[in-house]
């Protein structure tokens, strides 16, 4: 993702030829799930990398897909212990990927693949290319694409990505056809994504394709947002001036950095949750904190395990800026995100922000 050096040692990048849009494709979700070995539900396994997975593109299909009824959904990682998440929080998975081989043998149906910041780590590919060839569908979510085109998955077949990658991604795959203008683009049994908030999108289109419209509408709603459908504008992604000059700004002014804690309890909404944190540890000026009652583990709503970055009885007392979810959906919380960075830190930092998690907005 962005890193401070980047941002400071490049200039816009050209969004090249556009390619034409492909509304009627566009418009279209995934291919409709086709049961496998007898499954009452599909198995979708999400899977990180212990020592850096981005936190939205994890946690959004988890939380989404859990929520939903229509898959039995594990939250893997490569090793024991917990998941560093990026760029905020600490995740425990359920499961090794080795200890789900032993109790699904058969391999998942669908794997979500992160991004990560060891792409080429051999335990990941190792495992991604055998869930393949037992015939699961592969998902890489925003910078996760790359991850598959390490392991061969993106050979000859067309696929998204994220704005800021695009071009190297053009220039170290070409045996890959990459287009623009799509939120995310299934070719066979390949799914890749463009930013990170694309994981919402995706997340309900693979709902739909596992229970039916109906069902993903019904989630849609009680995620806040309003459709799931591939149609994307890429040129509205580009770095700009503004966008280095805040970056620059947020980074040099290191006397006015600080911690944000969010409170976190057993129950909290894992996606909404992750698109704050996200959205506020982007800024150039912010550490993201959960906060909890005590050091324990917290479960999630979805039964994600978070670990606590510190502990208060009184959250509030603490002394740190809280931001509570307060109930809200995640699409709200995001929005509210946004719209607590433009006040506090400026409608530019603010802007930095979507243009990082590749968030359309009016």
């Amino acid at each position: 993702m962005l890193s401070v050096a980047l941002l400071l040692g490049c200039s816009s990048p050209s969004a090249g030829p556009q390619a034409k849009p492909e509304p009627p494709e566009a418009a279209a979700g995934l291919p409709a799930h086709t049961p496998r070995f007898g499954r009452a539900r599909p198995v979708v396994a999400v899977v990180g990398e212990n020592r850096f997975t981005e936190l939205t593109d994890y946690v959004v299909p988890y939380g989404v897909l859990q929520a939903s009824g229509v898959a039995d959904v594990v939250a893997l990682a490569t090793r024991p212990g917990p998941i560093q998440m990026f760029p905020a929080l600490k995740l425990r998975p359920q499961f090794t990927v080795h200890e789900f081989d032993a109790r699904v043998p058969q391999g998942a149906d669908y794997v979500i693949v992160p991004a990560v910041h060891h792409v080429e780590d051999p335990a990941l590919q190792a495992w991604v290319k055998q869930q393949a060839a037992k015939g699961a569908t592969i998902v890489g979510v925003c910078d996760g694409v790359w991850v598959l085109a390490h392991a061969g998955l993106l050979s000859q077949r067309r696929a998204v990505g994220h704005w800021y990658s695009f071009e190297k991604l053009e220039k170290t795959f070409p045996d890959t056809r990459w287009l623009r203008n799509r939120r995310y683009l299934a070719d066979g049994p390949v799914v890749t994504t463009t930013g990170v908030t694309a994981s919402m999108p995706v997340s309900l289109a693979l709902v739909e394709a596992i229970g039916g419209r109906a069902r993903a509408q019904a989630v849609a709603r009680a995620m806040g947002a309003t459709g799931w459908d591939a149609r994307h504008t890429s040129a509205d992604f580009q770095l700009r001036s503004t966008h280095v000059l805040a970056a620059a700004a947020n980074w040099l002014a290191f006397w006015s950095h600080e911690d944000i804690g969010i409170p976190v309890s057993n129950g909290t909404d894992e996606v909404a949750l992750a698109l704050a944190a996200d959205a506020y540890a982007r800024t150039y000026r912010t550490r993201v904190l959960g906060i909890a009652p005590s050091a324990d583990d917290v479960r999630t709503r979805g039964g994600l395990l978070l670990l606590p970055d510190q502990h208060a009885t009184d959250p509030a007392a603490a002394g740190l800026p809280l931001k509570p979810l307060d109930g809200m959906s995640p699409v709200a919380a995001l929005d509210a995100a946004l719209r607590g960075i433009a006040g506090r830190y400026g409608p530019a930092t603010a802007a930095l922000v979507a243009l990082q998690l590749e968030y359309p907005q009016p």
